[in-house]
């Protein structure tokens, strides 16, 4: 193997080794979720040395600047401001959902009347209308971080792949018997997951539109899905008040996550891998060790449903939002709330 160049990723901090290994450019990623501004660079530098054989005492300069770079892009402090910026008409019928790009550049909507949208967030203007759905287009999302190309989830029961640049329609993946209500990519945009109110979620190949795996295991409608940031599981929650986790692979179950007393409003997975986010219509959300399986710590607080739940990117927080017209910051480590947000009238 021959290490050709380094780049840095600067959110979720990291950086990613391209190499050459035959006749073939490989890339490999190292999180570094931990660095912070009082993080000894020279230590990190010696101990990713001694852990990655790619990286070899002839590149210590050139590694040691670069996250000496990325440490002071973390130091710069957050003066952003939050205000009123555009108001965009976007759709006749009520939207469903909207989806950024990673640079914020572009966002999607979906829409009751049938179609996406897509929009140029500087200047609020109409770049594509992604047409073709006979019902309702309830998910959309971007294959981030390239953004190059859309999914889009309908209640036709067909989801679309589209190019965000011409609004060609690429490929319908047709299968599901019911409404499709969550779309993702896996992180290289190789692979996209549906769910659907028929109980199962469908893994598809990007690049032919073929059905690679049927996820067959939730006894009612499934509402999220998102892959791990490797992109070999995938985590499903369901209206069966349970989450499971499948191998991508082979579609298989590996886990079944049951604890909660009410329907999943979302579960999502850290970008480590380790810890699973859940929350729930019975006013809790959960921990879960992604690996073994099992309930770390339920959190309580809020006092209606918990409609939606994320995490940092370093999984060290997790943030909830509530039909009591609350959000909620809850420590990992300690499973304490840390920040309660109040002022919505409604939920």
């Amino acid at each position: 193997m021959r290490l050709v160049k380094f780049l840095l990723r600067y959110y979720p901090p990291g950086i990613i080794l391209e190499y050459e290994q035959g006749n073939q450019t490989r890339t490999k990623t190292i999180d570094l979720l931990d660095l912070t501004e009082k993080s000894n660079i020279y230590e990190l530098v010696a101990e990713l040395q001694a852990s990655e054989p790619l990286i070899t005492p002839a590149k210590s300069e050139q590694i040691t600047k670069l996250l000496l770079k990325l440490q002071s892009k973390l130091s710069v402090p957050d003066k952003n401001s939050y205000a009123h910026y555009k108001t965009i008409r976007t759709h006749v019928l009520p939207v469903t959902n909207v989806s950024f790009n990673k640079s914020g550049s572009k966002f999607i909507s979906g829409s009751y009347d049938r179609t996406c949208k897509v929009w140029d967030s500087h200047k609020g203007t109409e770049l594509h209308v992604l047409e073709g759905h006979k019902n309702v287009v309830y998910a959309v999302s971007f294959n981030n971080p390239f953004a190059d190309k859309i999914v889009t989830g309908s209640f036709d029961r067909t989801a679309k792949l589209w190019s965000s640049e011409t609004g060609k329609c690429y490929h319908t993946f047709k299968g599901h018997t019911a409404e499709i209500v969550c779309v993702t990519f896996n992180s290289s945009s190789t692979l996209v997951a549906t769910g659907s109110m028929d109980t199962m979620g469908k893994i598809w190949d990007v690049e032919t539109g073929m059905e690679m795996a049927s996820l067959q295991g939730h006894s009612a409608e499934i509402i999220s899905i998102q892959f791990n940031s490797l992109g070999d599981k995938i985590v499903t929650g369901s209206f069966d008040n349970t989450v499971n986790i499948w191998d991508v692979e082979t579609g298989h179950k590996i886990s079944s996550l049951i604890g909660h007393r009410g329907e999943i409003s979302n579960a999502v997975i850290s970008y480590d891998d380790v810890l699973i986010g859940t929350g729930s219509m019975d006013k809790s959300c959960k921990l879960w060790d992604s690996r073994a399986g099992s309930c770390i710590e339920t959190l309580f607080g809020h006092t209606d449903e918990v409609l939606d739940v994320c995490f940092d990117y370093r999984g060290r927080q997790l943030l909830s939002v509530s039909a009591d017209a609350t959000a909620r910051v809850y420590e990992v480590g300690s499973y304490k709330c840390v920040a309660t947000f109040s002022g919505h009238d409604r939920e």
